[in-house]
């Protein structure tokens, strides 16, 4: 088979689970562990486990880098680009099609019920995450503690990209037995963003937007659900660009879409600076997965055998739940005003937990929920 060949086939299939990709990064694994490895037999089920631990090593997406790695491996640096595009793409399309009609009919009281039981299940969603990757990530006591302390640092208000990297750096070094290294460290629980980031509310330019984004794609750990917490803690808390409301509608769209989760800078990009915003942020969010992936594809085998890199994974991993335990508590404050809204939340919750439903799912039933339950309202 040719390049060009290989490349066509590329952009076929992970169009085709950009389209259907609906269910978060786990489910998003799954698929391609069923195209690639049972069906097409491009990889080995060792190799493609390899990968999947490797991509826990870097920040972004792990299932788009997935994509970005079966990608290199079957053709190369085009293969590379070819399948991260295609699979990122009818997320991100769409998400721009419903950021624009948010923006034109989201104020409108036929719509304002439907957003009004969406937001609820959104928290159901976040906390069913929480749920299921703290129990993998909390493998012992002191996991435990780290992610906690994390989740306090930020509630206090630790900046969050801080608050992961020193989970990390801290974390690695407590596990690894070298604990009396840590006080080197704590100069540093004062930092902020960068200054050059900063902005005053509603006066923000395109370099800012995507200087933001660039900055999350490049420390975003873990699952894409804490991108949640960066983007409460920098958007809502410190620069005000953002309302808590619009962020709620912002990860509702995020869900409710196929494809990866960051797909939301996406419609928040259009919300602050139209078309041009939605491009310069899809592009800083994504753009650190794609040059992760082309830096750490030959190294894989050494980063997997080491003890240090394992144990720092360990700590981001945690510190990556307590930032979405955090944001949790601080957006259930905003949205749980009412009996109607905690009702969806706990039944949504329930459903989550109990058959596991998709993310998509529970996001539909919601907006119906809200506008039944407003409809009856005395």
């Amino acid at each position: 088979m040719s390049s060009g060949e290989r490349l066509v086939e590329l952009s076929g299939l992970f169009l085709k689970l950009g389209v259907i990709g609906f269910g978060g990064p786990a489910a998003h694994i799954a698929m391609l562990e069923d195209e690639v490895v049972q069906r097409r037999r491009w990889l080995s089920r060792e190799h493609f486990l390899d990968l999947v631990g490797a991509t826990n090593l870097i920040p972004g997406p792990n299932s788009t880098e997935m994509t970005m790695h079966v990608g290199f491996l079957r053709a190369g640096w085009p293969g590379l680009i070819v399948a991260g595009a295609s699979f990122i793409l009818p997320a991100v399309l769409l998400t721009g099609l419903l950021a624009w009609f948010y923006v034109r009919f989201g104020a409108l009281p036929q719509v304002e019920p439907f957003l009004f039981g969406v937001k609820p299940a959104v928290l159901a969603i976040i906390l069913t995450a929480v749920w299921r990757l703290g129990r993998a990530a909390a493998r012992n006591a002191r996991l435990l503690v780290i992610g906690g302390a994390v989740g306090l640092g930020v509630l206090l208000g630790l900046n969050e990209v801080l608050a992961l990297l020193l989970g990390g750096v801290i974390g690695m070094l407590w596990l690894r037995q070298s604990a009396a290294l840590l006080g080197l460290l704590a100069p540093g629980l004062g930092l902020s963003w960068p200054g050059g980031l900063l902005a005053a509310a509603n006066e923000v330019s395109l370099w800012q937007l995507g200087g933001f984004f660039l900055l999350i794609g490049s420390v975003l750990y873990g699952s894409g659900y804490v991108l949640i917490a960066f983007l409460e803690g920098g958007l809502v808390q410190r620069f005000g660009w953002l309302t808590q409301q619009q962020l709620l509608d912002a990860i509702a769209i995020g869900q409710f879409t196929p494809g990866p989760v960051l797909s939301t800078a996406t419609f928040i990009g259009y919300i602050l600076a139209g078309w041009p915003g939605a491009i310069v942020s899809t592009i800083g969010i994504f753009l650190p997965s794609f040059l992760f992936v082309a830096a750490l594809n030959p190294w894989i085998p050494r980063l997997r055998r080491s003890p240090w890199t394992g144990a720092f994974l360990d700590a981001v991993n945690i510190s990556a739940v307590g930032l979405m335990a955090a944001v949790l508590i601080k957006l259930a404050l905003v949205t749980l005003a009412s009996w109607q809204a905690a009702l969806i939340a706990l039944v949504a919750g329930g459903a989550a937990l109990r058959w596991r439903l998709n993310a998509g799912w529970l996001v539909l039933g919601g907006a119906l929920a809200g506008w039944l339950l407003l409809l009856i309202r005395p």
